[in-house]
This record gives C-alpha cells, structure tokens and sequence, in this order.
C-alpha cells in the first residue's frame, strides 16, 4: 500500500490521526462545499467524497502518471444540526451568538461523514468507502454575555455550529452521546473499525 493522504487543512484532525497512530501526509485542494443533498448525514457524505475526488485529481495531474498513483485519500466534513436544520460555519462574531443561543440548553447533533479512496496497485480503479456519524451534543444553559464573549474570543468562526468542544466552549458541555471524537472533526473509533471490517491498513492498533 502506498502512503496515506489525509484531504483537510483541519488541525484538529490531523492531531486525531496522529494520536491514532497513523502515519500522513496533508494534501488539500480547494472545493465550493455544495451539494444537492438535504438530510445531515448525506450531507456530509457527499462533500468529503466531494473533498476525497478533488485530492485524487490533484495527486494524479502532480504525479504524471495518474495510473501508478497508490495508496489512501482519507477526507471528512462535519456539521451540526437542530431539529433537521443544518448550521455551518459562522459568517460573523453576530452570527455565532445566534447559533449558540439556539443550541444552549437542549441536545443537538453533530455529524462527520468520511470517505476514503483507495488504490492498492499500479492501474486499478480507485475503491471508495463511505460513512458517517453521528453524535448528540447537551450545552448547559449559557448567558447572552457568556456567548456574547466567546464569540469575540474569535475560536467559533471556523467551526460548523460555532463552537470548539475541545476549546473554550468545553465548559459549557453538559452531556454527549456517542464519539467524542466525532464532534472535534474526526470519528475515529468508526474509522479503525471501518477500515480493519474492509481489510483496509491505516496503521492504527
């Protein structure tokens, strides 16, 4: 097997494949996030395949020789959701406060959907594998000056839902049901599972 691609400028995933055990290389190619899907979990599905086929082509025009390229494309996108409603990435410190001040006090959900691409030798067909988690968030209830607050600290405006649960926002984590993991960007539990079922080696334990 050739080396492993991880398809995300995320930090926070990389340090969870680090932690893992698994050895990569970043590689990212600039995607429009757009899909014609409306359910969170094919979502999610749809944009790292998305993200997975843009890396792939990017590798294989660097390469030369598109067909001998072998090894992983690993790639992932997470959202978070209310009552069906999907809620991305912040546009602004105001638009923060308002996805905050819906999430506090009730449970929500946080989706990941990964997709991997596969080659395991010169001249193949590229095998995918797809999924997605999902994990349910609590916040405790949270002030309009406390959010107010840490939306100006800035953390929540990359984040889909508008907060870090390894950040700041920690704090205010009442409950989680499912992988911890999933909601910092990555379910990696899911994925060593996935793998080993398909036969796949990510160097994990």
């Amino acid at each position: 097997m050739g080396r492993i691609i991880l398809a995300s400028a995320s930090p926070r995933r990389a340090e969870l494949l680090k932690k893992a055990g698994v050895t990569f290389t970043v590689v990212t190619a600039d995607t429009d996030e757009r899909t014609d899907q409306t359910e969170p979990a094919a979502v999610v599905t749809d944009l790292a395949r998305d993200k997975a086929e843009a890396v792939r082509k990017k590798l294989e025009k660097n390469s030369g020789k598109p067909a001998a390229w072998t090894g992983i494309i690993l790639a992932a996108d997470t959202i978070v959701a209310r009552d069906g409603c999907i809620l991305g990435k912040p546009r602004d410190a105001e638009d923060a406060v308002r996805m905050l001040t819906t999430l506090q006090g009730r449970w929500h959900q946080v989706y990941t959907g990964v997709c991997l691409l596969i080659r395991e030798r010169e001249g193949e067909e590229f095998r995918r594998l797809s999924f997605s988690e999902c994990t349910q968030v609590e916040f405790y209830p949270v002030e309009e000056e406390r959010i107010r607050r840490y939306a100006a600290s800035g953390e929540p405006l990359d984040k889909a839902g508008a907060y870090a649960i390894q950040g700041l926002w920690m704090a205010n984590v009442k409950g989680i049901r499912g992988d911890y993991s999933n909601v910092v960007g990555l379910p990696v539990s899911r994925l060593a599972y996935e793998t080993r079922l398909h036969g796949i080696d990510l160097g994990m334990i």
